[in-house]
């Protein structure tokens, strides 16, 4: 599972403890995220996952979980 990794690139991503990052964590309201925060995180999983987010996907995009649940959805499809 990209968790662990997901987890990693956040905490840097937010400057936060990893150890704060759940799967049920919200990404805005529980890990201080704004919306350039939530772009420039999506660009890095993007390259670090090689997958690709469209703008409909990205707002359906809530807690981290659906940011694992996606990459690996699309990582699966490669």
């Amino acid at each position: 599972m990209s968790f662990e990794k997901v987890k990693k690139l956040l905490a840097e991503q937010l400057n936060i403890d990893a150890t704060t990052i759940t799967l049920k964590s919200n990404v805005i309201e529980d890990l201080g995220a704004d919306s350039l925060d939530v772009v420039e995180m999506l660009m890095v999983l993007e390259d670090e996952f090689n997958v690709t987010v469209t703008d409909e996907e990205s707002l359906k995009i809530k807690t981290v979980g659906d940011i694992v649940a996606l990459i690996d959805s699309k990582s699966d499809k490669k």
